[in-house]
């Protein structure tokens, strides 16, 4: 068989069976609607083309149907499949062929074959700011663009991951001043700096440069007397000059005056060191190297304008630059320059996509951003390809995506915030979930050392956490809950991380009890796969799905499809565990069988959460 993937095999017979039967008449793109089927009775999957291909064709859809199945070539596949109902085409798979399925996707890649032209895909995640502590905030954009980099890689595909980090800018420039002035006064220590010290003195640069202007005009409306009208002034005039101190310290960063650009360094250095910290003790790969901060693009931007002033792609509107975006079904224009001359998170993210489509050779560029930037990137997007700047190597535009992400909210259904209504701290959630797991891991098994149990309680703590965001459906919002994403019930990570310490449990008593080395399970000299009673087919069926699973999720850019899956895998492996005995089968040909499929159930649990970034357990 060319492909290990059932689905895609019975795709390909039935558009051949479609095209023999319709010839000419076969509707361009007609789908042969391939799915699992919902009834096990009816059989393994189901086709239901003929109705909307009746309906093109005006032809009654049991007679397509069966015009379909007269041509149908799936004898080395399947039991001779039948039409149901208004047209419903049944298959049921054949025992053997489900089980060579099996011995061949039982291999490394289990069954993933690596793409004939990979893409290159740049992945777009985390996006952190200097000098701030990362918060809730930042847990989509970093596990869900995560989860999507692991998904390409275990597709075979190039992944580039990017960092965008905010380290550029007035506000950056703020700060950095306000660095400089303590040090100066000997009130700070820049070798000691930590980040709370760094966001404590980014709030307070930004309160300090903060003029109120509004409380100065209504004190002089109102005339609220002059000790007042003082107190406002000395107030503005004190944040003007703090404005203009930073707007000073910008253009010595920007001139590169290395006294400024020491201390400016020192606060980028502590901010990213903290934050990659963060993202390892979230499992997600984002390093040094992924990361690119807006001060790298500096130097493009002028050259961007001009570049699209030349061409005519973008034009001058009262004193500003923008890009006409109505040709592209896009009633706003992009604004990439301001009328002060300042440039915009646009014009970087213009410069960003040419980097990454010209230079690092992205084909397919993925942006793992919350949903409130949708109108941004839908111009952004607009704009590159207008400007060329989307255009590969190949002549064809890079596929430019925003994977977009809703709201964590708190048990009130409000954006997720201390008591104070500050955002939470990251680290302190994590600290939290860590707490709360090894309470549940001491709970279920006190015998577990003290050592292992603080690894499995932050595993299951972390992993919690992210399954939890990941199992979501990217697009919406949800409720984060300790109880509901730390319970070992249910459709959570402690219980996939569970139902892989059942597999790995059996597999070592295999091997202490029956002499059964792991190894012998798998490869060409495995034992065979015989599939006779109904839930061992429908372990079976279920682990035949892990490819398309797969190439779904990345597809669709959702990694809720892939948690989805194996939670269904390990309520398949549950059933057949319970009426499937393993150890205690009837002859040994079915106990080597049976342990085989319990092994190959390990090997995608163990990959899926791998791909998830959720760490896997031998013992909770």
């Amino acid at each position: 068989m060319p492909t290990r993937d059932v689905e895609s095999i019975l795709v390909e017979r039935f558009r051949h069976a479609m095209r023999a039967a319709l010839g000419d008449a076969l509707p361009v793109g007609a789908d042969p609607l391939i799915a699992a089927s919902r009834n096990p009775s009816f059989g393994d999957f189901q086709s239901n083309a003929a109705m909307p291909l009746a309906k093109a064709l005006g032809r009654p859809p049991r007679q397509i149907a069966q015009s379909i199945v007269d041509r149908l070539e799936l004898d080395d596949l399947a039991e001779p499949p039948t039409v149901a109902g208004p047209g419903f085409i049944n298959v049921r798979l054949k025992a053997e062929a489900l089980a060579g399925l099996l011995a061949a996707m039982d291999e490394p890649g289990l069954g993933v074959e690596p793409p004939a032209e990979p893409d290159t895909v740049v992945v777009d995640l985390c996006g952190v700011n200097l000098a701030k502590q990362m918060h809730v905030g930042h847990l989509r954009a970093t596990v869900i663009g995560d989860a999507l980099a692991r998904l390409f890689e275990r597709l075979g595909h190039r992944v580039v991951r990017q960092n965008h980090f905010g380290d550029w800018g007035l506000p950056i420039a703020m700060v950095t001043a306000y660095v400089r002035r303590l040090v100066d006064r000997g009130e700070a220590d820049l070798e000691r700096l930590t980040l709370d010290d760094l966001d404590r003195y980014y709030r307070a640069a930004q309160a300090e440069c903060d003029a109120d202007r509004p409380g100065l005009e209504a004190a002089r409306r109102f005339g609220l007397g002059p000790k007042a009208l003082a107190e406002l002034e000395a107030q503005v005039a004190g944040a003007e000059e703090r404005l203009a101190d930073a707007k000073r310290a910008l253009v010595a960063l920007q001139s590169g005056d290395e006294s400024i650009l020491t201390i400016w360094r020192r606060i980028a250095d502590v901010t990213l060191t903290e934050c990659l910290a963060t993202c390892a003790r979230l499992g997600a790969n984002v390093t040094a190297e992924h990361t690119a901060g807006e001060s790298t693009y500096r130097d493009e931007l002028p050259e961007i304008v001009e570049d699209l002033l030349a061409r005519g792609v973008a034009r001058e509107s009262r004193g500003a630059v923008i890009i006409d975006l109505t040709d592209m079904g896009i009633a706003e224009p992009l604004l990439i320059r301001k009328s002060d001359g300042g440039f915009l998170y646009a014009t970087t993210d213009l410069a960003g996509i040419r980097r990454r489509v010209r230079d690092m050779g992205g084909t397919r560029l993925v942006y793992a951003v919350d949903a409130r930037q949708s109108l941004h990137f839908r111009q952004v997007f607009a704009g590159a390809i207008k400007a060329g700047y989307a255009q590969t190597a190949a002549g064809a535009d890079a596929r430019l995506e925003h994977a977009a992400f809703g709201t964590v909210l708190g048990e009130d259904g409000r954006p997720f915030k201390t008591r104070s209504g500050e955002n939470v701290r990251l680290s302190d959630l994590l600290d939290e979930a860590v707490r709360r797991a090894g309470d549940a891991v001491a709970q279920k098994n006190p015998d577990l050392p003290e050592g292992e149990r603080a690894a499995v309680a932050e595993a299951v703590g972390i992993g919690a956490v992210k399954f939890a965001d990941l199992a979501t459906d990217r697009i919406k919002d949800y409720v984060f809950s300790f109880d509901r994403m730390l319970a070992f019930e249910g459709d959570t990570g402690p219980y996939l991380q569970y139902a892989l310490v059942r597999v790995r449990s059996i597999l070592r008593k295999a091997q202490e009890e029956l002499g059964v080395e792991p190894a012998s399970l798998t490869g060409p000299d495995a034992p065979p796969i015989v599939i006779t009673e109904p839930d061992e087919r429908a372990l079976a069926l279920a682990l035949l799905r892990f490819g398309s699973t797969l190439a779904g999720a990345a597809e669709s850019l959702q990694p809720h499809r892939l948690c989805a899956y194996l939670l269904s895998l390990a309520s398949a492996f549950s059933g057949f565990f319970q009426t499937c005995p393993v150890l205690r089968a009837p002859d040994e040909a079915a106990r080597r069988s049976r342990l085989r499929l319990t092994a190959l159930t390990g090997a995608v649990l163990t990959a899926g959460l791998e791909t998830l970034g959720v760490t896997p357990l031998d013992r909770m």
